[in-house]
């Protein structure tokens, strides 16, 4: 953790990243943009980032005032804007569709807040004070990519949308859990072939819709009289169970669902929290970082299979009886479910192998695919005591225990 440390510029070729900083240069395999909206790794490494301009100027504070008697708690829609009032003492937010605001940078004026207030509200209140002050604004831009060769995008160096919602702290949260796991199976060189890739074929979707969603509520906060029908439709349908557990899960995340594959209900979702036989729950089995294999038929065939990633794949035999009809899932390290199965039927195994191959490599002891040519030459010339050749099979098979035992015999 190097604090006060600001990035210049960068070069990236096929195998390493090497970064210029106010404090020297920096040399590393990959270079992940976590630095926000306003990215410079985004800006440096040149990602396209389309996306809709702003309409909108927002204010957000806690402040001291008086006449904030005739101020309603809650939202509340007027003829000029939207404004909130509550629920903490003196925090009040301000939307005017009046475009995005001139000084993005300008510290925010008691003065100018206290006239937002006063217009959007109609309510004569007297700022004497402010705590907290922040502004901010709808444009909703999205990366094409997320991954530009060694140089990645997580979080608002990725997609910028508003606030509203607070849907950003689950959207980079969740690219992050999806990125980490996947980047470090790379580095530690048993990632399957195009695992990489999947972060942004997975993490894409979920937050273009974020950046839909959030478009639609600014839509609805409009004060013109579309708007204000288009509102009234969807707060009628939010007062409804169904429609609160539909936009509770969405806003929160808890909807999201990755295209892999598999039929069962829970493959390409967040893993249910399952009370296990023994007082514990299924999230209390993944801090590790690792994939986890529960097995709830005490199944030795599936425990086998997941024997061979040791390191890579933990495994658990429990029972969860508030699930009879489950046999077993398989959970990535990010927290999504990549296979899952039931007891109604045998429990194919073969499926369960075709997912830990294609989530987490070929087990240990096994052949990587192309790899027998490559072995070939390698046994042809540890005769002639040929170094660069061994070192070229370790680096490309580094888990393959066969190739590193040619490689302890030559040596």
């Amino acid at each position: 953790m190097r604090r006060g440390v600001e990035l210049t510029g960068f070069d990236a070729n096929a195998g390493a990243v090497t970064a210029r900083t106010s404090h020297g240069t920096l040399r590393a395999g990959w270079l992940v943009g976590c630095d926000g909206g306003r990215s410079a790794v985004r800006k440096l490494a040149g990602f396209e980032f389309p996306g809709t301009d702003p309409e909108i100027t927002c204010h957000q504070a806690v402040v001291e005032m008086t006449g904030a008697e005739d101020l309603k708690v809650g939202w509340t829609a007027t003829d000029t804007g939207v404004y909130a009032y509550g629920p903490m003492p003196g925090r009040v937010v301000t939307v005017e569709f009046d475009g995005p605001p001139a000084g993005r940078d300008a510290p925010v004026a008691p003065e100018d807040l206290q006239a937002r207030l006063r217009r959007v509200s109609g309510v004569d209140v007297t700022i004497t004070g402010v705590r907290t002050a922040t502004r901010f604004t709808d444009h909703a831009r999205q990366v094409t990519e997320y991954r530009k060769g060694r140089v990645l995008l997580a979080g608002d160096a990725a997609h910028v949308h508003s606030a509203f919602g607070s849907q950003g702290l689950s959207l980079g949260i969740g690219d992050a859990m999806n990125l980490g796991w996947k980047l470090a199976a790379v580095i530690g060189g048993w990632a399957p072939e195009g695992l990489l890739e999947t972060y942004t074929s997975e993490r894409h979707p979920v937050g273009a819709w974020v950046l839909d969603w959030t478009r639609s509520q600014v839509a609805a906060m409009r004060p013109d009289p579309r708007s204000r029908a288009l509102r009234e439709i969807v707060s009628d349908l939010a007062g409804t169970v169904v429609g609160t557990t539909y936009l509770t899960a969405r806003l929160n995340g808890g909807g999201v669902r990755y295209e892999l594959p598999g039929e069962h209900p829970l493959t390409g979702r967040s893993a249910p929290d399952l009370e296990l036989t023994g007082g514990g729950r299924l999230a209390d089995h993944l801090h590790g970082g690792r994939a986890l294999l529960l097995d709830l038929t005490d199944d030795p065939e599936l425990r086998a299979l997941a024997a061979g990633y040791a390191g890579r794949v933990d495994t658990l035999t429990a029972g969860c009886p508030s699930r009879p009809e489950l046999a077993a899932v398989l959970v990535r390290p990010d927290g999504f479910t990549a296979w899952a199965a039931d007891a109604v039927t045998r429990v194919p195994a073969a499926g369960l192998a075709e997912a830990l191959e294609r989530w987490f490599g070929v087990p240990e002891g096994a052949v990587p695919p192309g790899a027998a040519a490559v072995r070939t030459r390698a046994e042809r010339n540890s005769s002639h005591r040929d170094p660069e050749a061994l070192a070229d099979v370790v680096l490309r098979y580094p888990a393959c225990p066969r190739v590193h035992g040619q490689r302890r015999a030559a040596s």
